[in-house]
This record gives structure tokens, C-alpha cells and sequence, in this order.
């Protein structure tokens, strides 16, 4: 009997706080894991490195990817690299945030638009994506059929605009120029919440702008 192929996307919650603007939120954060039974790459470093790491269990962890730097995104990303020896990746124009949050540590190496990565069998292609935070990426896994948004995309609109370093105009032409031209059957995994599809998202593009955020 021939054993089915290890899945290539783990999914826990951590939870912490989200700071900004001298505000403080509790809130729940997605964390992916992505690639096989010998590496993979985690996309969010959120609340709880010691959670990340038993759910990488004996892999190699060969990157820590951040969609964006807000503190709830990044805050387990240093104790996880050190832990790990991986390097933490993200987009410069979000230094301005992530040096909120880590002021005596720099990001190992940039994410740029167009980079594709390696996360055990699986290609992820980064997406610059600003609106919620100058340097938010998305990373598209193509042979999966799943994107990975951050706090750009939710199940039912954009991310929030109304902090610092956020623009709603800016985050509209993000998702229709780089995310809604991806193949409608494609999955979404967001940031916070449940998951979705392009396809289910992109007829409410027009209701998001005449809404505004």
C-alpha cells in the first residue's frame, strides 16, 4: 500500500497582541509552515517561537518569511532565528516598522517583488502587495493553487488602512493589479481568520471601493 505524500502547508494559531498607534488589540494570528518532511519555511513568525518550533518538529527550518512587520507578525521572528539559525526575510520599505518592534536587529535578507523562494518541494513567489504596510508581500505557491496573504486579503475584504504607514487606495490596487489577476479557484491563506478564494473575493472589488476604509 503506497503512503500518501506528506502535506506541504501546516497551519497553527498563536495569540498575542497587536500594538500600534498607542493602541492594543488582542488577537489570533495564522502562522504557515511551509514544505516537506526535511525543510520548510514559516510565513509569520507570530506570538509563541516555541509553538513554531514543535510544529516544525525535526525539519529544517530554512527561512522565516514576514508578509509584514506589524508586531504581531514579527514578534517571535528574532526568538525563532535564534533558535533555529534561520534567516528572517522582509520586504525594506517595512524597516520603518519592523524597527518598532526589533530597534537593535535587522532582517537577514530583502523580499522583492518577483523573488521566488524555495520552501521544501514548493516555489513561493513574492508578491509586493502595499496598503496595509508599505512592504506587505504576498507569496504565491502556483502548483498548489494557494496564495499567502498576510493582512492583505481576508475572507470578505482588504486589510485595515486606517494606522500609520497604511493607505486604502494603495492596498485596492495591490489586490487588483497582483492578486485578483491569479487563477479565481486559487486559495487564500490570510493572516487572521478563515480562508477563501480569489474567486469568492473578486466580485466585491468595486463594493470595497465605494465603501472606503
Amino acid at each position: 500500500m503506497t503512503e500518501n505524500p506528506p502535506i506541504p502547508v501546516d497551519h497553527l494559531v498563536t495569540s498575542g497582541t497587536f500594538r500600534l498607534d498607542g493602541g492594543e488589540w488582542d488577537v489570533d494570528n495564522n502562522v504557515w509552515i511551509v514544505g516537506n518532511e526535511r525543510t520548510a519555511v514559516v510565513i509569520d513568525a507570530a506570538h509563541d517561537h516555541e509553538a513554531i518550533a514543535r510544529a516544525l518538529g525535526d525539519r529544517e527550518l530554512m527561512a522565516i518569511v514576514c508578509t509584514h512587520a506589524h508586531n504581531d507578525h514579527v514578534n517571535a521572528a528574532a526568538a525563532l532565528a535564534d533558535l533555529t539559525e534561520a534567516p528572517i526575510l522582509l520586504h525594506p520599505d517595512d524597516a520603518p516598522l519592523w524597527h518598532m518592534v526589533h530597534p537593535d536587529r535587522e532582517p537577514d535578507a530583502p523580499l522583492l517583488h518577483g523573488e521566488r523562494l524555495q520552501a521544501g518541494d514548493v516555489e513561493l513567489e513574492v508578491l509586493h502587495t502595499p496598503g496595509h504596510a508599505p512592504g506587505a508581500v504576498c507569496l504565491h505557491a502556483a502548483e498548489l493553487g494557494i496564495v499567502f496573504t498576510g493582512d492583505t486579503l481576508f475572507k470578505g475584504g482588504p486589510g485595515a488602512t486606517g494606522r500609520s504607514y497604511s493607505d486604502f487606495p494603495t492596498i485596492v490596487d495591490s489586490i487588483r493589479d497582483r492578486l485578483l489577476t491569479l487563477p479565481p479557484e486559487t486559495v487564500v491563506h490570510t493572516g487572521h481568520g478563515d480562508s477563501t478564494t480569489i474567486g469568492d473575493e473578486a466580485p466585491h472589488l468595486e463594493e470595497w471601493i465605494a465603501r472606503g476604509h
